[in-house]
C-alpha cells in the first residue's frame, strides 16, 4: 500500500479553487441581490391603521398597495343582518364569519369585482355598498347580492395588532 502524500502542488490547487469560488460568489452576489424588492416596495407590503377613532356604523378608507381598503366598524344590527342571510340567496356564497375575523370589524378591498370601480358606502338595496358604475349591490358583509359583479369584495390578509390597530398585508 502506498500512502498518498500531500504535496505543495495539491495545496496550491486547493487554495486556487477556494479563492476562485470566493471570487465567483463575490461577483455573482450583487446580481442576485439586486433582484430583491427595494425599501419602497417593502414599505407598501403592509400598513398599520389606527382605528381607535372609528365609531360604530362608520367606515374609513385607507390605501394599501395603491388600492382602497374599507375598514368598517359594524353595529350589532349590521352584524345580525349579515349573519341572518341564507347562503343559498347569495351569488358567491360565503359566511359572514369567514369574512370578518372580529364581527365588529370588516376589512376588505374597496374595489367592485365587476370592473374595478370604488363602491359607495351605506348605499344600495342592502345598506352596504353600491357601485354606481354598473349597479352592483353589496350587503353589510361586502357580499354581492345584486348586479353584474361576479364575486364578493376581496378580504385582504390582515390581523389585529392590538385593540386599536389593524395591520393589513
Amino acid at each position: 500500500m502506498s500512502e498518498k502524500k500531500t504535496n505543495r502542488r495539491d495545496f496550491l490547487f486547493t487554495a486556487t479553487y477556494a479563492v476562485g469560488a470566493v471570487g465567483v460568489g463575490a461577483t455573482i452576489w450583487p446580481m442576485i441581490d439586486q433582484m430583491n424588492p427595494d425599501a419602497s416596495v417593502k414599505a407598501l407590503a403592509s400598513t398599520e391603521v389606527d382605528v381607535s377613532e372609528v365609531n360604530p356604523g362608520k367606515t374609513i378608507t385607507v390605501l394599501w398597495r395603491g388600492k382602497p381598503v374599507f375598514i368598517r366598524r359594524r353595529t350589532q344590527e349590521e352584524i345580525a343582518e349579515a349573519k341572518s342571510v341564507k347562503l343559498e340567496d347569495l351569488k358567491d356564497p360565503q359566511k359572514d364569519e369567514d369574512r370578518a375575523k372580529d364581527p365588529e370589524w370588516l376589512v376588505m378591498l374597496g374595489v367592485c369585482t365587476h370592473l374595478g370601480c370604488v363602491p359607495l358606502d351605506q348605499k344600495g338595496d342592502y345598506n352596504g355598498w353600491f357601485c354606481p358604475c354598473h349597479g352592483s349591490h353589496y350587503d353589510t358583509s361586502g357580499r354581492i347580492r345584486k348586479g353584474p359583479a361576479p364575486t364578493n369584495m376581496e378580504i385582504p390578509k390582515y390581523e389585529f395588532v392590538n385593540s386599536n390597530t389593524i395591520k393589513i398585508g
